[in-house]
């Protein structure tokens, strides 16, 4: 695990964002379209460590950027082209625009200052999306990556953002995958090479500390 110094120096909340992937009701809420994954996400903690980090974000002028992965009622622009994609447009829990099941899952709070990028395609909260030039713009340089799921869109996220030259923060149980032994092997075999993998608690006491400068 990195030192606080270190990693409070890449923290910086003027240059920071912090990430949700696909934090909503109908993944990883109580009707989600994947229970085992749903269940991970909150028996083991992820999804309450998630809500810490942004009300943490919140008060020390860290920016949130929510990214939500949903889909036309007609599928138009939807893709079809692997199993995975195939699979989801046969559950019983549909990602559909402008339902419940796309909405931010409690107990996470949305505020006013953040920012919900949607996304009709693709497996990535990055390529493709309005995410990278809404960084860009934020004058991000350190990306913190939560949420779900450690099997495909979260690992997306951290490539896409290593390839696009941000800094990666991972903060380990703050992510969910299935099955539970899953997580932690593709954190360290994986992650951990392009990305500084902490502890929520290593976070929040960087965004918390009493010296950090407030994004105006």
């Amino acid at each position: 695990m990195p030192s606080y110094e270190a990693l409070s120096e890449l923290l910086e909340p003027r240059t920071t964002v912090l990430l949700t992937v696909e934090c909503q009701e109908g993944v990883v809420g109580e009707d989600s379209a994947l229970p085992e994954l749903a269940a991970q996400a909150r028996a083991g903690g992820a999804l309450a460590n998630v809500a810490r980090l942004v009300a943490a974000a919140h008060t020390g002028g860290v920016q949130v950027v929510h990214a939500i992965a949903e889909r036309r009622p007609d599928g138009r622009g939807a893709n079809g082209n692997a199993r995975l994609f195939r699979a989801a447009a046969r559950l019983p829990v549909q990602q559909l625009t402008g339902t419940p099941a796309v909405r931010v899952a409690a107990p996470i709070e949305v505020a006013e200052e953040d920012l919900v990028v949607r996304r009709l395609h693709g497996l990535s909260p990055m390529q493709g999306t309005d995410v990278d030039p809404l960084l860009r713009n934020l004058g991000c340089r350190t990306l913190i990556v939560t949420g779900v799921s450690a099997n495909v869109a979260v690992p997306n996220a951290v490539f896409d953002a290593v390839n696009r030259g941000y800094t990666v923060v991972v903060p380990a149980d703050a992510i969910a995958g299935v099955p539970s032994d899953y997580t932690p092997a593709m954190i360290r075999h994986t992650l951990a090479l392009v990305a500084t993998v902490a502890t929520t608690d290593e976070v929040l006491a960087c965004l918390e500390r009493p010296d950090g400068v407030r994004r105006a």
